[in-house]
């Protein structure tokens, strides 16, 4: 018999999820995932100036700009949009909290450091699927995704693809511009493995979830999230 599972907390548990599991891919060093990259480089490289700038910071200001565009080109401006940054926001807090967490924990050796990758891409693929099971609006990189494919009746399969390949290729010409050709940082090996395998741990987690789960709101908020 399947267990009730308030998708008020599965919002809180996929953010969480997300945060260390994008934590421990970046104390691996060995890449973390396209879609983070961007905001991951515009961290490093901000950060020589401003030591303050840390990943969490450059994610919900880079989410912030996303969300700008997306309610610009869709020529309206939605409530989902100002709680998706709120969203990014949280996210941000929790993953500068879990990067200062495992800051200490030894990563000297291959296998530390695998384990730190292989741990945290899972803790990724559980937390976007739990996100899924949520009415509260994610991150700003899924809300555009969503609002543009629908409005340019594109497959939204297809619209993610490209959109997954358009952060990559930024994430590339950010390294190169921020630290010269031929050095990547961010967008390593461990990132195309994870854009390889990511739909297929997602898609396992969700029928692990729907397995176990009978996904049901706790509280009448739906409507406000429209």
């Amino acid at each position: 018999m399947k267990r009730k599972f308030p998708t008020e907390l599965a919002y809180v548990l996929g953010i969480v999820f997300l945060a260390l599991g994008t934590a421990g891919m970046e104390k691996s060093n060995f890449g973390v995932s396209m879609v983070v990259a961007p905001a991951y480089l515009m961290h490093l490289k901000v950060s020589e100036s401003l030591p303050f700038f840390s990943f969490g910071m450059a994610e919900y200001m880079l989410q912030g700009v996303l969300l700008i565009v997306t309610g610009l080109m869709m020529r309206r401006f939605k409530i989902s949009y100002l709680f998706s940054f709120i969203t990014a926001v949280f996210y941000g807090l929790v993953l500068d909290a879990f990067i200062a967490l495992i800051a200490p924990l030894p990563a000297d050796t291959m296998a530390q450091r695998m384990a730190y990758y292989v741990v945290g891409m899972l803790f990724c693929s559980a937390g976007v699927s739990m996100m899924f099971r949520t009415y509260i609006p994610g991150e700003a990189y899924e809300l555009l995704v969503m609002e543009l494919s629908h409005k340019f009746k594109v497959d939204i399969h297809l619209f993610k693809t490209g959109f997954d390949i358009s952060l990559c290729v930024i994430g590339v010409v950010l390294s190169f511009l921020f630290f010269g050709f031929g050095h990547f940082e961010g967008i390593k090996w461990g990132t195309v493995v994870c854009t390889l395998i990511n739909g297929y741990l997602i898609s396992r987690f969700s029928k692990l979830y729907d397995h176990c789960f009978r996904f049901e709101d706790a509280w009448p908020l739906r409507k406000y999230f429209a």
